[in-house]
């Protein structure tokens, strides 16, 4: 069988799912359990985009070893040589340069003309491979583009040293039958393509993107773009967990394989839908909740009598069937270092410090501690911000009363601030209370709370987005991620995450280090 590769882009193009925003040990984390999963491609980010992307895809362009590891930019010689500053430590090195090609785009978004589109794509797919090995190019909105045009313009990037040419779905408007087409007649009418890959990357804004991927694939694509739990731009990216499951459990038929380890597929949606703060939805394909459950009783009959009467996949290829991770109290470091490694966490003695400690709290609770609750945990410690300020106490009282909450907050500069607030209930008194501290008004888009475990002593995670200026004037939403067997702690903790946030990137603006132009929504 062929072999498909598989390019993520969950850290760059997942990174922009509104209210998601990454910080550099996050994306570390992320692109260790990306390298044990075993996608060929990690795109860890966009280096022009800000100075904390560009370190972020430096971190795991020197820490993260086995895939190739690929940063975009935009087809301006800035954009190639900051990527190319963030990618040097890799040993597997991959610049994706990309440059609309539709007439929409050209006349509205560039205002170029389609000789001026050539000229620039030859100028700067020749630059980024003088300085690069590994060369990607992307005509973006490549599925409305006129196809003689787009023709011209794949081959005068292959000319001038593209070894990839990624062919987009930018905004998910193309129709399986027609992306096929349009990949088979690019392998059929441009000179060369015979010496690179030809990618597709497909947004899903009719539903569509795993359709459109496979329809790519059985046209001859032999790499595909896609991103964990299909988060992204919009409604989303092209779904890394259906298209590997469809590719294997429809095998006789594609007759392509990959390099996946579909084992570590679920444990990777959990670690991605913990650090962005995006929920997987029940009935998602694959590692929805509901994927493997029956409810109906024909079906629950069927399936013991015989799990193929209603299964089509056994969830034990995807790493569903794991046994209960049994660590108490009375556990120690190595212990819980030892299973987090399993797990896909590497953590520095600081960090496994923090853990333990959260570990040994949550224990005292629990008679056992899972992995799912160790997932929650160690996601909670991780994604928050290191700068700003550090939640240590939170007591509340309600009931038939006044709901009242006091608060103890470290500070920047560590000092000790206690609070104390009342509101309409006990998470409102809370919220009210740091809000006091950190000084920062926004608005309260979207909270969330659910249980990681069965039972009462389930740890519970509570996910919230909140809306306020970014330091620039402009509105901006900011995600928040918090585990404990306190619901109420669980809340605090979320909103603290979401206010560092939003207090880095006031910070980050404030001194001037955000370049003036704004991330391009590419690809």
């Amino acid at each position: 069988m062929d072999r498909v590769l598989i390019f993520d882009t969950t850290l760059r193009d997942g990174e922009q799912t509104p209210g998601v925003a990454l910080n550099a040990e996050e994306k570390v984390q992320i692109a260790r359990q990306l390298a044990r999963l075993g996608v060929d491609v990690i795109e860890a980010g966009f280096p022009a985009a800000s100075p904390g992307d560009w370190e972020a895809v430096r971190r795991v362009a020197t820490e993260v070893q086995g895939p190739v590891i690929a940063a975009l930019a935009r087809a301006t010689p800035g954009d190639i040589e900051r990527a190319w500053e963030a990618l040097r430590g890799s040993p597997r090195p991959r610049i994706h340069t990309f440059l609309a090609t539709s007439d929409i785009h050209l006349k509205y978004k560039l205002q170029m003309s389609r000789e001026e589109v050539l000229e620039r794509v030859r100028e700067m797919v020749a630059y980024a491979r003088n300085l690069c090995d590994d060369v990607e190019f992307s005509p973006e909105d490549a599925s409305r583009s006129d196809p003689e045009f787009l023709y011209r313009v794949i081959e005068a990037a292959i000319r001038a040293g593209a070894t990839t040419i990624n062919i987009p779905d930018t905004v998910g408007y193309a129709l399986p039958e027609e992306f096929g087409a349009l990949i088979r007649g690019i392998l059929e009418h441009v000179p060369g393509t015979e010496r690179v890959v030809i990618s597709a990357h497909c947004h899903n804004d009719l539903g569509l993107a795993t359709a459109n991927s496979l329809a790519a694939i059985q046209a001859g694509a032999r790499q595909v773009e896609c991103t964990i739990n299909g988060i992204g731009e919009r409604a989303g990216n092209a779904s890394l967990e259906e298209i590997v499951m469809a590719l294997y459990t429809r095998r006789k038929v594609l007759r392509v394989t990959t390099g996946i380890r579909f084992a570590e597929i679920y444990r990777t949606s959990r670690m991605v839908a913990s650090y962005t703060g995006v929920s997987v939805q029940p009935n998602k394909a694959i590692v929805g909740a509901n994927a493997f459950a029956h409810e109906s009783g024909i079906h629950q009959d069927g399936v013991l009598k015989n799990p193929l009467t209603y299964e089509i996949m056994d969830p034990k290829l995807i790493g569903l069937d794991r046994s209960m991770l049994v660590l108490g109290k009375h556990s120690g470091r190595h212990a819980l270092r030892k299973r987090l490694e399993e797990m896909g966490y590497q953590l520095t003695s600081e960090e496994l410090e923090r853990v333990f400690a959260s570990f040994k709290a949550l224990a005292d609770r629990k008679k056992e501690v899972t992995e799912a609750d160790l997932e929650a945990l160690i996601s909670d410690e991780i994604s928050q911000v290191t700068e700003g300020y550090h939640l240590e106490h939170v007591q509340v009282c309600c009931g038939n009363m006044i709901p009242t909450a006091t608060i103890r907050i470290r500070g920047p500069e560590g000092q000790a601030i206690t609070e104390t607030a009342i509101g309409n209930g006990p998470v409102d008194a809370v919220y009210q209370a740091i809000t006091r501290v950190v000084g920062l008004p926004n608005r309260l888009v979207e909270f969330s709370v659910k249980a990681v475990t069965g039972g009462l002593d389930a740890v519970g995670e509570v996910t919230i987005r909140i809306e306020m200026e970014d330091g620039n004037g402009h509105p901006r939403v900011f995600s928040g991620y918090g585990a404990s067997t306190d619901i109420i702690v669980a809340s605090a903790r979320a909103y603290m995450s979401a206010l560092n946030k939003a207090l880095t990137a006031r910070r980050v603006a404030a001194l001037e280090l955000l370049p003036s132009l704004s991330p391009v929504a590419a690809a």
